[in-house]
C-alpha cells in the first residue's frame, strides 16, 4: 500500500514516531520537527498533514498548500506594509536588505485559523516553516495557541530546539531529523534530477540534499569574476575594500550569508586556516544582526589580509 511517507528518505526514526502516534490515535497538539534544513522536514510535514487530514484524494491540494484546512506559514519580508514570502519577493524584484521573519500578524492569523472548525476534515493543520525566525513578541503570542489549538495540530519546523524559546519547545512533541548519508544524498539528488552538482557543493551541504540543490543554485548565481576575487586573499587594503563593495553591490544579504559558508569551506580545504574561519564566523554573526553588510565585509577582508 502506498504511504504518504514513501517520498521521504533517510528519516526512519522521525517517521516511526509519527506512524506510532497515528496508529495509537494519540496525535499531539503541537510538534517540533528539529533538524538541519534540506533533509526532509517539510516533506515529512506535508506527508503527516496528508494523513491527519485523512484523504489521499486531497494529496495534490495538500502538496500545493491550498487545502482549506491547511495553513502553511513562511517567514516574510515587509515591503510598503505588505508581507511577502521569499518567492513573492523574488517575483516583485524586491531588494532584500534583511532576513525574513515570521511576524506577529502571521501568528494572529494562526490563532484565528485554529479557532474555527475545520471546513472539510476532522482537524486542521498549521505548519510553521523556519519557526526560529519569529521575533520574541511573535513567539510569546504563539504560546497560548500552542496550549489550546482546539481542532488543529501545529507543526514547528526548526534547525534545532535551541533556536526557539524553551517555553515553545516545552509545548511540543519533538521529532528529530538527521543528516543523510552519501548514498541517500545521491538517491535524493538523482530523484530530483540534480546529478550535475559539483562534489565540492555537495560536500558543503553536509548531508542535506535540499541544501545541496539550493547551494548549487546560489553558486551559479554568483558572477564568475566575483567568485574568482573572493577565493583569493586580498593583496592590500584597496583590494579588500573593492571586493567588499562588489559583494554588497551584486549580492543580496541571504546570498552573502551563503557565500560566507562557501568561503569557510573553500579556505579550510585550501589552507586549513582557523583564523580565516573565525573572521568569517564573526562576519556571519554581524550580518545576521543587521549590521551594515559593506562595513562587515570591509573589516573582515582587511582582517583576513592581515591589514588590521
Amino acid at each position: 500500500m502506498v504511504s504518504a511517507f514513501d517520498a521521504v528518505l533517510g528519516q526512519t526514526q522521525a517517521i516511526a514516531l509519527l506512524k506510532a502516534a497515528i496508529k495509537r490515535d494519540r496525535i499531539a497538539p503541537a510538534y517540533l520537527f528539529a533538524g538541519t534544513s534540506g533533509v526532509g522536514r517539510s516533506k515529512t510535514a506535508l506527508a503527516f498533514a496528508e494523513v491527519l487530514l485523512g484523504d489521499r484524494k486531497s494529496a495534490n491540494r495538500i502538496s500545493d498548500r491550498n487545502h482549506p484546512d491547511l495553513l502553511w506559514v513562511e517567514p516574510t519580508y515587509l515591503d510598503k506594509g505588505k508581507m511577502l514570502t521569499a518567492k513573492e519577493a523574488d517575483a516583485a524584484g524586491l531588494k532584500r536588505r534583511a532576513l525574513p521573519q515570521i511576524r506577529i500578524e502571521q501568528v494572529r492569523e494562526i490563532s484565528e485559523f485554529v479557532s474555527r472548525s475545520p471546513l472539510e476534515c476532522k482537524r486542521s493543520v498549521v505548519i510553521l516553516e523556519e519557526a526560529q525566525s519569529m521575533a520574541e513578541s511573535a513567539a510569546n503570542s504563539l504560546l497560548k495557541t500552542l496550549e489550546e489549538p482546539l481542532y488543529a495540530t501545529i507543526i514547528l519546523i526548526v534547525p534545532d530546539a535551541g533556536s526557539i524559546l524553551p517555553t515553545l519547545v516545552s509545548r511540543c512533541q519533538r521529532i528529530p531529523f538527521t543528516r543523510l548519508n552519501q548514498e541517500q544524498m545521491q538517491e535524493v539528488l538523482a530523484r530530483e534530477g540534480h546529478t550535475e552538482i559539483p562534489p565540492e557543493v555537495v560536500a558543503l551541504a553536509q548531508g542535506s540534499a535540499g541544501q545541496a540543490i539550493e547551494s548549487f543554485d546560489r553558486f551559479k548565481s554568483i558572477p564568475a569574476e566575483l567568485l574568482t576575487s573572493v577565493r583569493q586573499i586580498p593583496k592590500d587594503a584597496k583590494s579588500a575594500m573593492a571586493i567588499a563593495k562588489q559583494i554588497t553591490k551584486e549580492l543580496e544579504v541571504d546570498l552573502q550569508l551563503w557565500l560566507i559558508d562557501y568561503l569557510q569551506n573553500y579556505f579550510w580545504e585550501q589552507q586549513r586556516s582557523k583564523s580565516v574561519l573565525q573572521h568569517l564566523d564573526k562576519a556571519r554573526e554581524l550580518i545576521a544582526r543587521y549590521v551594515q553588510p559593506r562595513l562587515v565585509w570591509e573589516v573582515t577582508l582587511l582582517q583576513i589580509a592581515g591589514k588590521i
